[in-house]
């Protein structure tokens, strides 16, 4: 991690174990970026990781952690205050866009004084333009015969207007609140959804948010919680890519964090009001008989 964060142009002011992060004294700063690598995590760890994200969060400054699929839930969960970005089993390169985009976040930029916070139609276009520098770095590496780190770039039709208004917009007022789709409808959308991976290229019809937002309405219509890592693969692309939509679609109200009322450590994905709002007037209106996949 030291090598990648110097390959990004930044200085290593120290490395340590976890938990030696949390016991610094409270006059000895974290520094501007803290990253993390828990591919496992233990009793202890979740404790020291819980504690460094609430020392991060308090200083202001950013976090990186890199995770393993097996260890999502438990990450997730920990990471509630500083909105660390986090990466599933991520290669070099993987680090260093992390820490690339970083650089231009609101947070370190506003320490600094030099950039203004970015809007909504900001966010979504470094989003895409992360993914495609994903894709070219993934095709470097296989050039170099390096392992291949970065996931594939997935096109979404994902986005906001020119007006900056998002495209989830409340029902109309004078409409009747519609009820959720029946989930059984939902279900059967996306398995036929699936279904086109065994005629067609997956990236063809690649859209990790309309997948995301399908998955959640049919939980929510089933009384279901789900968490981080059910929704990465309801999503349909690698897990980092997903995680980076989630965050996106949170910034823009259509997911929230739902906490686990029976476990602090445990948190779960959920549609905001608003967004189960859109998608019940959406099927209300294009109708079970004609809806496409």
């Amino acid at each position: 991690m030291a090598e990648d964060a110097a390959a990004a142009g930044l200085r290593v002011a120290r490395t340590a174990d976890l938990g030696q992060f949390v016991t610094l004294a409270d006059d000895e700063a974290l520094g501007d970026v803290v990253l993390v690598d828990c591919p496992l995590l233990e009793g202890s760890d979740i404790a020291a990781l819980v504690g460094l994200d609430q020392r991060v969060a308090k200083s202001g400054a950013s976090m990186i952690v890199s995770t393993s699929v097996g260890s999502l839930d438990d990450v997730f969960g920990c990471l509630d205050q500083s909105g660390a970005q986090i990466l599933v089993n991520p290669g070099r390169a993987d680090r260093v866009i992390a820490l690339g985009q970083l650089l231009s976040s609101p947070n370190l930029a506003t320490r600094g004084g030099r950039v203004r916070e970015l809007s909504d139609n900001d966010r979504m276009s470094l989003l895409r333009l992360t993914q495609q520098v994903s894709e070219i770095a993934q095709r470097l590496e296989t050039l170099s015969g390096a392992p291949a780190g970065s996931e594939r770039v997935e096109a979404s039709a994902f986005s906001f207007d020119a007006t900056g208004e998002r495209l989830c917009a409340s029902p109309r007022a004078s409409r009747t609140k519609a009820p959720l789709p029946d989930p059984r409808l939902v279900r059967k959308i996306i398995r036929q959804r699936q279904m086109r991976a065994r005629f067609f290229e997956g990236d063809l019809f690649a859209d990790p948010a309309w997948d995301m937002l399908l998955d959640l309405t049919a939980s929510r219509a089933e009384h279901k919680r789900v968490s981080v890592t059910s929704l990465c693969i309801a999503s349909g692309v690698p897990p980092t890519t997903a995680l980076r939509w989630i965050s996106q679609m949170t910034g823009a109200g259509l997911l929230c964090r739902a906490e686990d009322a029976t476990d602090r450590r445990r948190a779960f994905i959920a549609l905001s009001d608003k967004a189960a709002d859109c998608m019940a007037q959406y099927f209300a209106e294009v109708g079970s008989a004609s809806v496409v996949v």
